[in-house]
């Protein structure tokens, strides 16, 4: 996303919508950059987690027009707090809409081996919901090391600022193809490369414990924050002129930045100290 794809339509500001022309170039340039990805690391195929969600189900769309089918491999890895429905649907991604091989992997053995060997965290529900995300990484990596494969992140712009991931989790890929749309946009590209509405505009959630939704968590909608980041942490609005464009209170723009400022360790390597010498 451009300072001039932010501030296009003149005559709405808050318009973060892509043009026909725009999201055909977002298709051509994230299709390229996952090829060269795979040319550049010498690697055979691509794995990538599929939740159901619109980030796994468009990006593993793209994959497969980048790569072909054949070279692409979905893992869906559902845990006991995954709605069957989000599963039904990571399947249908996988067979119907992509027809690529997949793999069903239950997580819970797993997740149920590390509380035993650590029962203190077992009432702890963030600490656990971070463990079913960081489970799944480390079969990606399984399989990806075994297939001489990349792992294809997910993650788009809106929840990298925000911090809305989980360190060494789903942050753990080896590219995030999507990562420089906003979530509406990320709809917007989906139901541009045929994916079917219901899965295009379906609530999104990371599923880290029951009945948990990505917005109720965030504290915000998602058009919302769209608005706030393009404006406010990507643009050069103030607090007080962000809330005033878009109509919210002064807080609600506060409590974004105030998100973005805090996650800044997520989106950095992790540092070391200075050298002592020169």
């Amino acid at each position: 996303m451009t300072d001039d794809e932010v501030v296009r339509h003149a005559d709405d500001p808050l318009d973060l919508r892509l043009s026909e022309a725009e999201l055909e170039a977002h298709r051509e340039h994230i299709t390229t950059f996952i090829r060269d990805m795979l040319d550049a690391a010498g690697a055979d195929r691509a794995v990538i987690g599929l939740s159901g969600g619109i980030d796994s189900t468009l990006t593993s769309h793209l994959a497969v027009e980048a790569l072909g089918r054949d070279r692409v491999h979905g893992l869906v890895m559902p845990s006991e707090v995954n709605a069957e429905a989000n599963m039904s649907d990571a399947e249908r991604v996988a067979a119907d809409l992509l027809d690529v091989e997949y793999d069903v992997v239950e997580i819970n053995p797993l997740v149920d081996a590390v509380l035993d060997a650590y029962p203190d965290a077992e009432g702890d529900q963030l600490a656990v919901g971070n463990l079913r995300v960081r489970t799944r990484a480390l079969l990606n990596y399984l399989v990806a090391n075994h297939e001489n494969a990349l792992v294809l992140g997910t993650g788009n712009r809106s929840e990298a600022l925000v911090g809305y991931f989980t360190k060494y989790g789903d942050g753990a890929v080896d590219c995030h193809p999507i990562a420089n749309l906003y979530k509406g946009q990320v709809r917007q590209l989906a139901k541009h490369v045929g994916v079917p509405e219901n899965l295009a505009e379906k609530t999104a959630s990371a599923e880290m414990w029951v009945d948990q939704t990505d917005e109720t968590e965030l504290g915000v909608d998602y058009e919302t924050l769209d608005s706030i980041l393009a404006l406010h942490v990507d643009g050069p609005l103030s607090t007080s002129a962000t809330a005033r464009t878009i109509g919210v209170d002064e807080d609600v723009v506060a409590h974004v930045r105030d998100l973005y400022e805090s996650s800044a360790h997520k989106r950095r390597v992790p540092p070391g100290p200075d050298p002592i010498f020169p």
